[in-house]
């Protein structure tokens, strides 16, 4: 610890922080700004007065962070050191120094708009442009303005581009601090390689049999890439002559490793033992895995994209930016000269790359961020005119605000709604919190609580819905509930219940094909849920929910009224004449059922007329996935606030033009561009596109 780089820097950061409310560390890989800036303002009396907060974008981060630190000052993790993710809060009253997702941060703000607490807030990573991180950086901006006098702010990354940070914050001071890297080798793939898995196979093996000791990390794009690769790395290292080479033990790092697993890779192996690390970008910069001396980079990330025109997620393979590239070779450094091989040409790097991966608020969702920033109740704050880092679109921003008019969450003066308010509460998205407090009227809050539950899962849960699933498993299928003809969400509850009654037994799970680590997750995050909504609850919540199975067919109703409700801007119409749907109001699509849906179809092989789905993917079709049946009197209300929308008012702005507003999808150049001569014409197109859909579906 006491060769890190930073700390030859104590004394220059303790003097620029004490003379600046906000300061940019850029600190280089290696350089322990993530582990030791905290304690270094601990040691000189920052924590007298409040908490030192570092947020982090990622959970493995925060907790294997807080982790290391709680070590290196010798206490408990919990006591003076500690983390808080989402459904779990490892603190106490004596935490002083304390690791946290910037997702919780900004929930905490809800409470504690000033947040009090905190002397210190240290956004950590900002690199990455997560989408917390952005909307907390704006928020800094205004809080620092309160607390000028008595709260300090520090950026913190590893290739952030220091000076847009610095002129976001009124050319606050940057200090940069170099890394402890020693020399790495980059070796270039000829040409580029039809599969990047097999490749990653291949260059592992011959590192392995070939190079000097010193452990392998290899870059892939998420866990099903990574679970392959391992289990095709194993079964050629067993296949190895025995003594040819060293022996060798295969880990995989990602985000949704139970923590058991997590720690094994930062666990130094035995004797003669060659680690082999396969990872998803978390291990880029948010984790250090100490021993790595050689890096196999495939150029590849799974990036999850968002597309407001149309309402619809696509999870993508696409090639790294060269500020990644450089990130992963920086991780053959640490301990001694290493190695990183890419797996694509020199031409690719300079030609293809780009420079800096797009921030995350410019490829999401933003429905639950803009319900946050409502929720702060500040009479200046216009949406569309928010002070962000790098400005998403603003056809995203009316998106978010189209979709929270819709469920209740603002009403149409764009004001924040006591439903609205309860929402922000909830750590969850926006239409499962308002499906909750839609079923505590309807009395089916235990029934929404599980199925609330069984969506927050990462990754896969049930069998069947993952491409690889048919070939990794061998038993024969199970007997799963089908939803009785009523759609996924009414089979997901059905499916935890019947769970519930084998008094949550992980061989009922393992028979049936199931997750065992997702559902006892379900679990965790359900009782949790249930003791959030206990103070919004119509009487007494009980987990296990034994006494409410009396008429079945009337909570799936209430059930799905409720769904109706919470995804109001997620409804879509079948197509008479089509082969599938048409989502219905502002963002109109024609979509199909996604195959894995057990959505039942009538005698005629018809699917019901109105549904609500959790999201639209884009894979080979565009799909809808997790789809439920509902009602048309239920969905007549949606129907007609679609008429009411007026994206002007909702932000809470009054000099944007006018918006075109129902069932409206005009990019955001032609709302620029669009002259006032121009509004007719599009007017009577818009109503001539209405007339022929209406006599289509005739």
């Amino acid at each position: 610890m006491s060769n890190l780089p930073i700390l030859q820097f104590e004394d220059k950061i303790l003097a620029t922080v004490h003379e600046n409310p906000v300061v940019v560390i850029i600190g280089e890989t290696g350089s322990g700004k993530s582990t030791q800036l905290s304690q270094i303002l601990l040691r000189n009396g920052y924590t007298n007065s409040g908490i030192i907060a570092v947020t982090q974008p990622r959970r493995v981060a925060a907790v294997s962070v807080s982790r290391r630190v709680a070590q290196e000052l010798d206490v408990r993790l919990g006591d003076e050191v500690g983390y808080a993710i989402r459904f779990e809060d490892r603190t106490s009253e004596r935490t002083r120094i304390k690791y946290l997702t910037d997702g919780v941060l900004l929930r905490e703000s809800l409470s504690d708009p000033e947040l009090k607490q905190y002397s210190v807030i240290i956004l950590d990573e900002a690199h990455e442009r997560s989408l917390n991180t952005d909307i907390l950086m704006g928020l800094m901006k205004r809080l620092i303005k309160l607390r000028a006098s008595n709260l300090k702010v520090l950026i913190t990354s590893a290739t952030l581009d220091g000076e847009k940070v610095s002129d976001f914050f009124s050319e606050c001071p940057i200090l940069n601090v170099p890394g402890k890297l020693f020399p790495v080798e980059i070796l270039y793939s000829a040409e580029q390689p039809k599969s990047y898995i097999e490749s990653s196979l291949r260059k592992a093996i011959d590192i392995h049999v070939n190079e000097p000791e010193g452990d392998i990390l290899i870059f892939m794009t998420g866990q099903d890439d990574i679970e392959k690769l391992v289990s095709r790395l194993e079964e050629k290292i067993q296949s190895l002559e025995a003594g040819s080479c060293m022996d060798a033990v295969v880990l995989p790092l990602h985000g949704s490793l139970p923590p058991e697993m997590q720690i094994r890779v930062f666990s130094p192996p035995p004797k003669d033992c060659r680690r082999i690390i396969v990872a998803t970008n978390i291990a880029e910069t948010s984790l250090t895995v100490d021993g790595v001396v050689y890096v196999i980079d495939s150029g590849y990330v799974k990036q999850r994209q968002y597309n407001p025109s149309t309402g619809m997620y696509s999870l993508d393979v696409v090639e790294i930016s060269r500020v990644q590239a450089n990130q992963r070779a920086g991780r053959a450094g640490r301990t001694r000269p290493g190695k990183c091989y890419r797996l694509y040409p020199l031409a690719v790097y300079q030609d293809n790359l780009l420079e800096a991966t797009v921030p995350e608020i410019q490829r999401s969702s933003l429905a639950g961020s803009v319900l946050y920033l409502k929720s702060l109740d500040l009479p200046d704050i216009d949406i569309l005119k928010f002070d962000f880092l790098d400005a998403p679109s603003s056809e995203s921003l009316q998106d978010a605000l189209k979709q929270l008019f819709l469920i209740d969450a603002i009403d149409e003066n764009g004001t924040i709604t006591n439903i609205g308010k309860t929402m922000a509460e909830l750590p969850l998205e926006p239409s499962l919190a308002r499906t909750l407090i839609e079923a505590n009227k309807y009395d089916c809050l235990p029934q929404a609580l599980t199925v609330a539950a069984m969506l927050s899962v990462e990754g896969t849960l049930l069998p069947g819905r993952s491409k690889h699933t048919d070939k990794k498993r061998k038993q024969p299928p199970s007997e799963l509930p089908d939803g009785s003809g009523w759609g996924d969400h009414i089979q997901l509850l059905q499916i935890y219940e019947l769970w519930d009654q084998t008094d949550y037994s992980t061989d009922w799970v393992k028979d049936n094909n199931l997750q065992v680590r997702g559902m006892l997750f379900v679990k965790n995050v359900r009782k949790q849920l249930c003791q959030i909504m206990q103070k919004f609850a119509k009487g007494s919540l009980d987990v296990r929910r034994k006494e409410r199975r009396r008429d079945r067919q009337n909570d799936y109703k209430n059930l799905r009224k409720s769904l109706c409700v919470g995804y109001a801007s997620q409804l879509a119409e079948r197509m008479i004449r089509h082969n599938g749907y048409r989502t219905v109001g502002f963002k109109s699509q024609l979509v199909q059922v996604h195959p894995s849906s057990v959505l039942r179809t009538d005698d005629e092989g018809v699917y019901p007329n109105y549904v609500v789905y959790h999201e639209l993917i884009s894979t080979s079709h565009p799909y809808m996935r997790n789809v439920c049946e509902v009602e048309m009197e239920w969905v007549t209300p949606i129907l007609q606030k679609l008429e009411k929308l007026n994206v002007k008012i909702l932000s809470g702005g009054s000099n944007q033009p006018e918006e075109i507003t129902e069932n409206s999808d005009v990019p955001k150049k032609d709302v620029k561009t669009a002259a006032p001569a121009d509004d007719a014409k599009s007017r009577i197109q818009a109503a001539r596109e209405r007339f022929l859909a209406r006599k289509g579906n005739k």
